[in-house]
């Protein structure tokens, strides 16, 4: 059974001040909660169905579809739902290919970006403040698991930028070309906003920009969702970092 005030925290961790103020955010389904909880995070609590995650019993409370109904953040519930607890933020290493988000604010984009990160092998990821928030329910589903292996940071950007010791790339329309030309393996690649791009004050600490060409017939199409662009320039750093 499922309590009222159960029911009452789990939905409050919908919003990002409850979520720091009880140090908790949700996961949902079995892949998603098993790849976290072989990783770094903690499990305060578990709601199953029927799965046998191999845990303490007194972490582990079974309830019903009704219930699970009540607390879960999905249209279709998945069979079993978790909350851990958020963990301090880390550092961010150095001498390695790095990705800084500047106001990505979809948290569809932000989950299939830390996917991303965790297919190139990007292992930090470093988020202006006005980013989403990478626990959001939404960005932790979108994440399918990979949240539990890219090390993500929220940092004011413009101080970031301006203390890192390593060449600074940048994503706008106007950019050299990525194909042509080589990239370097230690660097910065910074992507910005869904519908304004890199701010303006971040793109004055820019050392290269670059762009996707459009290679359609009427080149009108006027922009790449910033996921889709983050693949491709992801793509192109590993790449060039082989030859």
């Amino acid at each position: 059974m499922v309590s009222k005030s159960q029911i009452k925290l789990i939905t409050s961790l919908a919003q990002k001040k409850y979520r720091y103020k009880h140090g908790l955010f949700v996961a949902e389904g079995f892949k998603t909660i098993s790849e976290l909880l072989s990783s770094k995070f903690t499990l305060n609590r578990l709601f199953t169905l029927e799965a046998d995650f191999g845990l303490d019993s007194n972490s582990v409370q079974m309830l019903d579809e009704r219930e699970l109904k009540k607390i879960s953040f999905l249209k279709t519930p998945q069979a079993a739902l978790a909350l851990f607890e958020i963990p301090k933020e880390g550092s961010v290493g150095d001498k390695h290919l790095s990705l800084a988000l500047d106001g990505v604010r979809d948290p569809g984009n932000l989950g299939t970006i830390i996917r991303l990160c965790d297919w190139f092998g990007i292992t930090d990821l470093v988020c202006s403040r006005d980013s989403v928030d990478c626990f959001n329910p939404k960005v932790v589903q979108a994440t399918m698991g990979s949240l539990a292996r890219v090390n993500i940071v929220y940092r004011d950007l413009k101080t970031y930028l301006e203390k890192a010791d390593l060449p600074i790339y940048g994503a706008f329309m106007e950019g050299k070309n990525i194909y042509k030309g080589k990239t370097q393996s230690e660097a910065i690649l910074v992507l910005g906003n869904e519908a304004n791009g890199i701010s303006t004050e971040i793109e004055a600490l820019i050392d290269k920009k670059i762009s996707i060409p459009r290679f359609g017939e009427y080149k009108e199409a006027e922009s790449l969702n910033v996921a889709t662009a983050a693949a491709i320039l992801l793509s192109e750093f590993k790449r060039t970092a082989l030859f």
